[in-house]
């Protein structure tokens, strides 16, 4: 199937973990979200007729070819733009399990749904302008957040977007290229606009600086989010192996007077 096509199709996914829980979540996405809503869900007001954007219905998930009762369910529904992929948006809440989702998430791509690829809601909300790449790029860095300062950082990607050093090289940019279209447009002018080493300083300074600024942040950046490989050196029975206890607060390394038993 051509890409721009696949892009117009409506898609779902589980989006919540797999397993035994309260809550479990089935997501819908695209053009066909309200009327796989309208098929899949018997809402308690069996008298409703339109779904109102935003709003929490109480009913059952059924299969209406066989009249199975799969769960009890709250539905919601919501209208495009005001979603996440800007496109209309229904989910399904029923209880978790494996054996539950699954039988609805089945149900409803089989009433016009595809299965979502990895990552597929997300990439909709930055195709669609929802957000920008390095706010995509922090919605999974806030989702693998190990630790509060992670998730810190992470969430301040999401809600700032492009960074700001971003946004202001970019101007310093198209500034010193209006300088120089000038520059060639009117070469007759009285007016000396590249000024010598004009051009150059302004370069080195406002665009060439702060991006060296952002390479030298991506290590520290890395290693919030992967970790730092660290070694402990030294001859036998120095005390490597207590440094490494104390830092996690638990034994998990052999501690004994008998020199090599860590090695």
């Amino acid at each position: 199937m051509p890409l721009l096509a696949r892009e117009r199709d409506t898609i779902a996914a589980i989006a919540t973990p797999v397993g035994p829980g309260g809550i479990g979540i089935v997501k819908i996405s695209g053009r066909k979200a309200l009327s796989i809503l309208k098929t899949v869900f018997e809402p308690k007001n069996r008298r409703l007729k339109d779904f109102a954007s935003h709003r929490m219905y109480y009913g059952w998930i059924r299969d209406q070819e066989t009249g199975e009762s799969i769960d009890e369910c709250m539905a919601v529904y919501m209208k495009a733009p005001n979603t996440y992929t800007r496109e209309d948006v229904v989910e399904l809440q029923s209880h978790s399990g494996t054996a539950v989702l699954r039988r609805v998430l089945e149900l409803v791509l089989s009433h016009g749904a595809r299965l979502a690829e990895p990552g597929e809601f997300t990439k909709r909300a930055f195709l669609n302008g929802r957000i920008d790449l390095h706010q995509a790029e922090a919605v999974m860095d806030l989702i693998n957040a190990q630790t509060e300062r992670e998730r810190a950082i992470a969430f301040k990607g999401l809600i700032q977007g492009v960074h700001p050093s971003f946004s202001a090289i970019r101007t310093s940019l198209l500034d010193l290229l209006a300088h120089i279209e000038v520059a060639i447009d009117f070469p007759d002018e009285d007016v000396d606009i590249l000024e010598q080493g004009h051009m150059e300083e302004r370069l080195k300074r406002d665009v060439i600086a702060p991006l060296e600024d952002l390479i030298l942040s991506y290590a520290k950046g890395r290693v919030l989010r992967e970790g730092a490989v660290v070694v402990f050196a030294g001859m036998p029975n120095v005390g490597k192996s207590s440094i490494f206890n104390a830092l996690l607060g638990m034994n998990r390394v052999i501690v004994s007077p008998v020199p090599g038993t860590t090695r």
